[in-house]
């Protein structure tokens, strides 16, 4: 029997877990991103599959190619028919081991061969002439042809028929009496139930209602039931001996290939599940050309990921924005005022770098992006009071073990520090944190009140945050590629105020 590897992590990536979520997800609001995508499919537990990054080029265009292949409406329909198949089966199993009694246990394990069986058979059919490109789901329809036409699943499949047939051909009585009933073989016996219904049929005038109550549904079976199944079993032994001999033959039947499989491709479902409601909306997404040599990228109409699945109903609020570092340019400087969108900004160039790194589509008409290793975050935290540091001393210790822990091929978002201090401490600092990140020659996005970082380099790129024209007091939410010159920040200070010209004017009395 060939083998299968995986549908996630192609030959050279070391398929793995990552078994809690990474520091910076909050910053990004990536830990909402995945909840969301990841909500409708809970028994999975899929969000390991989100927690860490592949760090290999070969790894993510693998991923781009399934996700390409998946976007055909009939093959994500197939696949989502073999996954619910699936988890049928499972629940079949599950409900077997809680069952009392061995004949009920079997009956239940019979029903999830069948629907088991039924779905792999379906799957590879499915698949069989299914227009694919990928070459992840050509590897794994070449595996799955041959598990379907091996002896082992032919033998499961037509065994559990034949069972299955065996059983529903089964005839008896039952026979109530006072306090205790009989089970014997049937004979021809009339069924009293259909003619009890044609005698009061007749008395039926037009529709009338129904006083028939919905009783519970219940998995188990009574002490009576089984006592009549335990006959059944003595009048008609051979039906149930071959029950017997087959959950001997197949106690444990669900391949793990095949269960791996159907849970990674949930990983490629409920991304593109989640992104076709925003695309519905009118939102763009992209497959995001991915380097982890070239330092170059960019991307066109890109958003918030988080924000958009916050206003599904309102696409039209969401503002589109766009980056791009050339040549040596490393570190884009977002200055402005508040409330302006710099740190949504700066969110979004670090979700669309992750996601674009999981193998995912990101948002945005066209992207190209680095493959880093690891993703570094700052942003404002309340003090611990645990750790007896005050803010300023608690932001130069994080920043050292960031710088500590990072490689060339890291990625830094850093929102505002250093505003516990003075000016001038905040300046003289930053500065000095500037330039161990262009010694590094990382990429990143920085949003600062200090105007001096957004001119410290050639590897320093400004961007700022603007406003209306016409009223500096509004903001546009478009981050725009200008040198920084906070005047547009003055303005809207002074508006909010009221200490423009003016303003101050006006007070003076005459």
């Amino acid at each position: 029997m060939m083998s299968f590897r995986s549908i996630l992590w192609d030959n050279v990536g070391v398929p793995c877990e990552t078994p809690s979520q990474p520091e910076f997800f909050p910053d990004l609001n990536l830990d909402r991103v995945i909840e969301a995508i990841t909500a409708s499919k809970q028994e999975y537990d899929l969000k390991p599959f989100f927690w860490g990054l592949p760090g290999d080029l070969e790894t993510v265009r693998y991923r781009q190619e399934v996700m390409k292949d998946l976007e055909q409406d009939a093959l994500m329909a197939q696949m989502k028919s073999f996954a619910e198949k699936m988890s049928a089966a499972r629940r079949y199993l599950a409900l077997a081991e809680k069952l009392d009694f061995a004949h009920h246990q079997k009956g239940w394990m019979l029903e999830a061969a069948l629907v088991y069986g039924d779905a792999v058979a379906a799957l590879a059919h499915d698949l069989e002439d299914a227009p694919l490109k990928s070459r992840g789901l050509l590897a794994f329809r070449e595996w799955v042809q041959h598990y379907v036409h091996a002896p082992a699943f032919r033998s499961l499949v037509t065994e559990a028929i034949e069972v299955k047939r065996a059983l529903s051909e089964l005839n008896y009585c039952v026979i109530i009496g006072s306090g205790k009933f009989k089970v014997k073989r049937y004979e021809g016996e009339s069924d009293y139930s259909i003619e009890i219904e044609k005698i009061f049929e007749k008395f039926q005038q037009g529709e009338v209602e129904s006083y028939l109550r919905k009783l519970p549904e219940r998995a188990g079976m009574s002490h009576v039931e089984a006592k009549i199944l335990k006959f059944v079993a003595r009048l008609h032994p051979e039906p149930f001996l071959a029950l017997e001999r087959f959950g001997a033959r197949h106690p444990r039947f669900l391949d793990e290939t095949l269960q791996s499989f159907d849970r990674e491709i949930q990983f490629y479902v409920a991304v593109l599940d989640f992104i076709a409601e925003l695309k519905r909306k009118g939102l763009p997404f992209c497959y995001p050309q991915v380097s982890n040599t070239s330092k170059a990228v960019f991307a066109r109409e890109s958003f918030d990921l988080a924000l958009a699945s916050m206003t599904r109903d309102d696409a039209k609020a969401i503002v589109f924005n766009d980056f791009s570092l050339h040549g040596p340019e490393r570190l884009i400087v977002v200055t402005g005022p508040n409330q302006g969108g710099k740190t949504t900004f700066a969110r979004m160039l670090g979700q669309i770098h992750y996601l674009g790194g999981l193998g995912c589509p990101v948002p945005g008409r066209e992207a190209r992006l680095f493959l880093c290793d690891r993703i570094f975050t700052h942003f404002e935290r309340a003090e611990d009071i645990r750790n007896l540091r005050g803010k300023l001393e608690d932001d130069l210790v994080r920043i050292r073990e960031m710088l500590s822990q990072s490689t060339p091929d890291s990625l830094f978002i850093l929102n505002e520090i250093f505003a516990s201090t003075t000016l001038n401490d905040a300046i003289l600092l930053s500065k000095e944190i500037m330039a161990r990140l262009s010694a590094l020659d990382v990429i990143g996005v920085w949003v600062t009140f200090l105007d001096e970082l957004a001119s410290f380099s050639e590897k320093t790129v400004s961007m700022v945050a603007a406003v209306d024209p016409e009223d500096p007091t509004v903001r546009t939410y478009k981050v725009v590629r200008k040198p920084a010159d906070g005047l547009a920040y003055a303005r809207s200070l002074a508006q909010k105020h009221r200490l423009t010209y003016e303003h101050i004017k006006a007070r003076i009395p005459r």
